[in-house]
């Protein structure tokens, strides 16, 4: 089993949130386990797979996660390095105002119709802030509490989230093509190598990746990147040497893509998360 590591920065009864870190030591589908409740988890460093039954689903920063309660599960690690995830469990009445019925499977108690949502860059931004304000105890819980529930109500909203279409070849294709940019994030990969990695024609992949993910491949690694930035921004003093890592060709292009994204630059977003 992987080796866990779990931090709980509230709990106040509408609202709870951990941080979750996996060693990934299990590359291969764990035993199956379940939850005592629904989480919705957001997944911020690195990568792992989620097994429901025949249907898998990459979890990486793009993506929130749906852990319905008692609905049994396997994790695996096609990748090495681990992930690190914010955690959330929202009171139940809350969650289902918060939920469109759409969403949801029929029943009296909340439970999701699918594994997976496709998160925006503004709950990307959420989830860095939450988790960075109560780490570092710069939000008092109403505070935590209202944000919180903003990254939920954004997460699940049908303008502000995405639910991946197509069939269920093509979005494990898509997966597919995921995990090969996960596997190395900096890496300035061309999209042939992507295909031959998955195995079909760049023309192929395009299409399909943007028939599943409603975006080009490109735009969904950048955003993968960006996504890491928002992760080390509280650890690097140098924001030039930052963005070399995440495989940007300068501070001026790193910061470009960041603020173009974010709406705001690197250098501001770092200030929005230090001891105020």
């Amino acid at each position: 089993m992987s080796q866990f590591t779990v931090q709980t920065l509230l709990d106040t009864g509408t609202v709870g949130v951990r941080d979750v870190l996996c060693s990934g030591e299990c590359r291969h589908k764990s035993e199956e386990e379940c939850t005592a409740a629904t989480h919705l988890v957001f997944p911020y460093r690195g990568v792992f797979v989620r097994h429901v039954g025949r249907n898998d689903a990459v979890a990486e920063a793009n993506q929130l996660l749906f852990f319905n309660n008692a609905e049994g599960y396997r994790i695996s690690h096609p990748v090495e390095g681990g992930d690190s995830c914010l955690d959330l469990v929202v009171e139940e009445a809350q969650l289902q105002e918060l939920t469109p019925k759409e969403q949801l499977r029929l029943g009296s108690a909340v439970a999701f119709r699918r594994q997976r949502r496709r998160i925006d860059p503004r709950a990307q931004a959420l989830v860095a802030v939450l988790r960075h304000s109560l780490s570092r105890n710069i939000a008092e819980t109403l505070e935590a509490e209202t944000l919180a529930l903003t990254l939920v109500r954004r997460s699940l909203g049908e303008r502000t989230s995405h639910a991946a279409g197509a069939s269920a070849g093509r979005q494990k294709l898509v997966d597919r093509a995921k995990l090969v940019l996960s596997s190395n994030l900096s890496r300035r990969w061309t999209l042939a190598e992507i295909a031959a990695e998955v195995g079909v024609s760049p023309v192929y992949l395009t299409q399909v990746f943007q028939q599943v993910e409603a975006m080009p491949l490109y735009r969904y690694h950048l955003r993968l990147r960006l996504a890491r930035a928002l992760h080390l921004l509280g650890r690097y003093d140098n924001l030039t040497t930052l963005g070399l890592d995440l495989g940007f060709s300068s501070h001026s292009h790193f910061s470009s893509a960041f603020r173009q994204v974010y709406g705001r630059t690197p250098a501001e977003f770092q200030r929005s998360i230090k001891p105020r």
